[in-house]
């Protein structure tokens, strides 16, 4: 059985995109726990077959460490939703989150 979901609409002036430049939600960098999605999720791309974004250098050998390489390199076209308990968000590049 699949848990019941509130069906209130959203209201939309309550959910409201932040759109600064700086980082205003969260810390300046990548958290471990998103450091750890992209990898996850960028390696299980390239496991199936995805193509990489970088050369491959001839010392790499599995998914991941091309993903942790592509991550370095800053070759990944990925941005991070940041979103706060009242329905603001902020979506950051993760060029900008990398130090």
């Amino acid at each position: 059985m699949v848990a019941a979901i509130s069906k209130a609409p959203l209201d939309k002036k309550k959910v409201k995109k932040v759109t600064d430049k700086k980082v205003i939600i969260g810390p300046p960098n990548l958290t471990r726990f998103e450091r750890a999605r992209i990898i996850g999720a960028r390696a299980l791309q390239l496991a199936l077959g995805a193509p990489p974004f970088i050369s491959v250098p001839p010392n790499i050998k599995d998914p991941i460490s091309l993903a942790i390489a592509e991550l370095q390199s800053k070759a990944l076209p990925i941005s991070i939703r940041r979103t706060l308990p009242d329905g603001r968000y902020q979506d950051i590049p993760i060029d900008d989150l990398l130090d």
